[in-house]
């Protein structure tokens, strides 16, 4: 099963095993100022359950001409595909995606919701990356 979030582009963390993740969606234009706000309070327990998902260094960006959130972060876990399903079935956050979700369109045919079989945002090709210089 994958699961999708709202999450955005990541820097390289010292560790070797970190996975960066950039996923899209739509975000519905009567929804802005809700979505903004929610996000201003995220619920602690959606916060607790990314955390133990080592989810780390996650942000949502809104991109209005497109009506575009982007969203990155970074897994320092080591097993992914577990832990967002551990995420997925977290109660708290099935409530925070019962509010969101209503807010967004999915680019991914057939979608019908966050934690489903089929990925609510869609996950973005990374074709570029800097790190800089090592120290």
């Amino acid at each position: 099963m994958k699961v999708c979030f709202n999450q955005v582009v990541f820097l390289a963390m010292s560790v070797s095993h970190t996975k960066r993740i950039c996923q899209i969606i739509k975000l519905k234009p009567s929804a802005v100022d809700e979505y903004k706000a929610i996000h201003a309070a995220v619920w602690p327990g959606v916060l607790a359950a990314l955390e133990r998902a080592h989810i780390v260094d996650y942000s949502i960006h809104y991109h209005p001409p497109l009506q575009l959130l982007i969203a990155t972060m970074k897994y320092t876990g080591q097993d992914y595909e577990a832990d967002m399903k551990l995420v997925a079935e977290d109660p708290e956050t099935q409530k925070w995606w019962a509010v969101t979700d209503g807010m967004q369109e999915s680019f991914i045919e057939g979608a019908q919701g966050s934690g489903k079989d089929i990925p609510w945002w869609t996950e973005v090709e990374e074709v570029f990356r800097f790190e800089g210089k090592p120290q």
